[in-house]
């Protein structure tokens, strides 16, 4: 496991603009696929990006075109830009990490609140 530690989180009226950071403890960041998640009030958590030690992302349908996860091996720092932001985007956000070997993602941080005000 590693220690992830999420900042940017704010509040921000509809249409604006945020970016997340999180940054990882230890040596195998490059190894690690690296992921942002949130969870509303009163709803399960949901995953919203991922990005593979190689770059290569993935992303949930309604953050599609308007929000983007980038990863800086060297800082060992995972960034989610988010635009375009939306009243239902509010949430705590969280990073998550696993090895390329691992199936679930076995390190959180203790997340950042995003509030979208319309």
């Amino acid at each position: 496991q590693v220690q992830l530690v999420e900042s940017g989180g704010g509040s921000v009226q509809a249409g604006g603009s945020l970016r997340l950071s999180c940054a990882a403890s230890g040596n195998i960041f490059s190894l690690l696929v690296m992921s942002w998640h949130r969870q509303a009030p009163g709803k399960a958590r949901e995953l919203v990006a991922t990005v593979s030690g190689g770059g290569s992302t993935t992303y949930t349908e309604s953050v599609k075109g308007r929000f983007a996860i980038s990863r800086d091996n060297a800082k060992n720092t995972v960034y989610l830009q988010m635009n375009s932001l939306k009243p239902e985007d509010t949430a705590v956000y969280y990073c998550a990490a696993r090895p390329t070997w691992k199936r679930n993602y076995d390190s959180w941080g203790l997340g950042t609140q995003v509030t979208v005000s319309s």
